[in-house]
C-alpha cells in the first residue's frame, strides 16, 4: 500500500525502517518545540525579573496559567492529534509557538507577557511532545522505549547546544550582545519558516506506507523468538473511556505528575535560586547544559532498560534517583554542590523521561495513545500548576525555597513508590 506522493519508506531510504528515520525528524522538532521555551526558562526569568522587577510569584504565575491553559488543552490537543494525525497538528502548532515568541519579543508589561507565554505553550503543547510520542508508538512497540528515548536526545543534545548560546545572546550584563527580544523574534521567525517543511517529514502510521510496527524484518524476528519465550510485543488496545476505569492509569498519571513537578519547579526557579546565592548567569546556562548533557545519556540508558526489564521497575528507580537530586540542590551552596545536583538529576530525569511517555503505550496500545495521554494531562497540569507558583509564593514569604523543595522532594519519592503499586499489562477484555 502506498499513499498518495509518497512511495514506501523503505523505498524511499534505502531499505531503513522509517520509523528510525522518525526519531530524528522527533528529535528535532523537539530541539524546535520545547528547548527554547522550558530548557531556557530559567535564563529568560533571571533577565525578566532584573528588567521589569518582577516578583517570583509573578514570574511563577506565567508557568502556572500555561498548565491551567494545558488542563483544558490537554484532551483536546490527544483528541485532534488522534483524529487530525501528528504530521497536521506539527503544521498547527509550530507555527502558533513561533507568534507566541513574536509576542514575547514585544512584551513591557506583565499582563502582555501572560499572553505571551500562553500562546507558546499552546503551540508547544499541540504540534510537539505529544504528536510526535503518538507518532512513534504507532510505528514502535516492542522497541517504543528506545525509540523514543532517542528522539528525546534532540530535547537533551539540544539543551547542551542552545541554553549556553541562549544564555550568551541575552545576557543583560553584556549590552553588546543580542538581547533577549531580538533573540525571542529570531526564534519565533525560525520556527515559522521551519514548520511546514519539518512537518512534511511525519508518517502518522506505519500502515499508510504497506510496513507494520517496528518494521516488518524486525517483527519476523521477535515472532520466531515468542516461541522461545520472549515477551509478548502485541500489548492491549484501550480507548480513552476504557482506560480511564483502570487502576493503572490513575497510578500511572499520578506517579508521572509527582515526577513531572520536579522538572517544571525546576526549569521556573532554578535560575532565580542560583543566581540568589551567588552564582552568575552563565553558570546556570552551564548547570541546565550539564544535566542536560547526563541526562542525554542517561535517556538512551533508560529507553534500553525500559524494553528489557518491567518498565515500572525501572521507572521507580530513576525516579527515586530525580528525587535525591532535589535534596542535594536544597542545601547546595558549593560550585561543586551544584553539579553534584546536576549530575544526579541528569540521571535521574534523564533515565526516567522515555519511560514515563513509553508506558502508556504499553499499558494502553495505539488506539487511542494520544486521547489517553490528553486526559491524563488534567490532573498532571493542576499538579504542575500549584507547585511553581507554591514555590513562588514561599519565596516571597519566607526569602529562601527551603519549604517548597522539601515538600517537592517528598512529593517525587511519593511518585516513585507509586510505580511499584503497577501490575503487568493485560488486555482489556481481562480487566
Amino acid at each position: 500500500m502506498k499513499v498518495r506522493g509518497f512511495a514506501s519508506p523503505r523505498t524511499r531510504l534505502r531499505g531503513v525502517f522509517y520509523g528510525w528515520w522518525l526519531t530524528g525528524v522527533a528529535a528535532l522538532i523537539l530541539v524546535m518545540g520545547t528547548v527554547p521555551i522550558f530548557q531556557g526558562m530559567p535564563a529568560w526569568f533571571v533577565v525578566l525579573e532584573r528588567e521589569f522587577s518582577w516578583s517570583r510569584t509573578q514570574l511563577s504565575l506565567a508557568f502556572s496559567l500555561t498548565r491551567a491553559e494545558g488542563t483544558v488543552m490537554g484532551p483536546v490537543a490527544g483528541y485532534l492529534v488522534d483524529k487530525l494525525g501528528a504530521r497536521r497538528m506539527v503544521q498547527i502548532g509550530l507555527p502558533v509557538m513561533g507568534v507566541g515568541f513574536l509576542l514575547f519579543s514585544q512584551v513591557h508589561n506583565l499582563w502582555q507577557f501572560y499572553v505571551a507565554f500562553v500562546v507558546m505553550s499552546m503551540g508547544a503543547g499541540l504540534g510537539t511532545w505529544l504528536p510526535m510520542m503518538t507518532a512513534l508508538n504507532h510505528w514502535f512497540q516492542a522497541r517504543r522505549s528506545i525509540a523514543m528515548s532517542l528522539a528525546m536526545e534532540g530535547f537533551a543534545v539540544g539543551g547542551i547546544l542552545l541554553v549556553p548560546a541562549l544564555v550568551w545572546a541575552i545576557d543583560p550584563e553584556q549590552p553588546d550582545r543580542l538581547g533577549w527580544r531580538l533573540t525571542a523574534a529570531i526564534i519565533g521567525l525560525a520556527v515559522i519558516v521551519l514548520a511546514f517543511p519539518v512537518s512534511q517529514l511525519v508518517r502518522n502510521r506505519p500502515e499508510d506506507y504497506g510496513e507494520v510496527p517496528d518494521g516488518r524484518a524486525a517483527r519476523a524476528r521477535l515472532e520466531r523468538s515468542t516461541e522461545a519465550g520472549a515477551p509478548r510485543v502485541q500489548g492491549p488496545e484501550y480507548t480513552w473511556q476504557e482506560a480511564l476505569r483502570t487502576r493503572s492509569f490513575w497510578v500511572i498519571t499520578i506517579g508521572h505528575a509527582c515526577s513531572s513537578v520536579v522538572i517544571v519547579t525546576l526549569t521556573v526557579h532554578l535560575g532565580p535560586m542560583l543566581t540568589d546565592r551567588g552564582f552568575s548567569l552563565p553558570t546556570v546556562g552551564w548547570v541546565v547544559a550539564t544535566y542536560t548533557g547526563v541526562g542525554a545519556i542517561f535517556t538512551l540508558i533508560g529507553g534500553y532498560i525500559g524494553d528489557r526489564v518491567p518498565i515500572r521497575w525501572a521507572l521507580f528507580g530513576f525516579s527515586v534517583i530525580q528525587s535525591a537530586a532535589v535534596v542535594v540542590i536544597l542545601f547546595a551552596e558549593t560550585a561543586a554542590a551544584v553539579y553534584l545536583f546536576a549530575v544526579v538529576f541528569g540521571i535521574g530525569f534523564g533515565g526516567r523521561t522515555p519511560l514515563t511517555s513509553a508506558i502508556r503505550g504499553v499499558y494502553f496500545g495505539r488506539r487511542a495513545f494520544a486521547s489517553i495521554t490528553g486526559v491524563s494531562m488534567i490532573p498532571m497540569n493542576i499538579m504542575m500548576l500549584v507547585f511553581p507558583l507554591f514555590a513562588g509564593i514561599m519565596f516571597d514569604l519566607k526569602g529562601n525555597y527551603n519549604i517548597p523543595f522539601g515538600a517537592l522532594a517528598v512529593v517525587s519519592f511519593f511518585g516513585a513508590a507509586l510505580f511499584l503499586l503497577l501490575k503487568e499489562p493485560q488486555p482489556a477484555d481481562q480487566v
